[in-house]
């Protein structure tokens, strides 16, 4: 598990996003066109995420990017 806290914060909003719309990692997987396994480590905080990635998962979950980094503190 990673230490760094805004990996954390990033992954637990994008489980809190996913989760809202009733959504399961496979689900999300399948709309933003990334490794179900990928989506578990971001949302545990375990991967430093791409800008990419984080377009494809904004998109995904039908929402602007900004919103992925609501909790995220300087």
């Amino acid at each position: 598990m990673s230490n760094d806290p805004d990996l954390v914060a990033l992954g637990q909003t994008i489980r809190q996003l996913r989760k809202a719309q009733e959504l399961t990692q496979e689900e999300l997987a399948f709309r933003s066109g990334l490794h179900v396994n990928y989506i578990g480590g971001i949302e545990r905080g375990e991967r430093n995420v791409g800008v990419k990635a984080l377009f494809s998962l904004a998109r995904g979950l039908d929402v602007q990017p900004s919103e992925l980094f609501s909790s995220v503190t300087e």
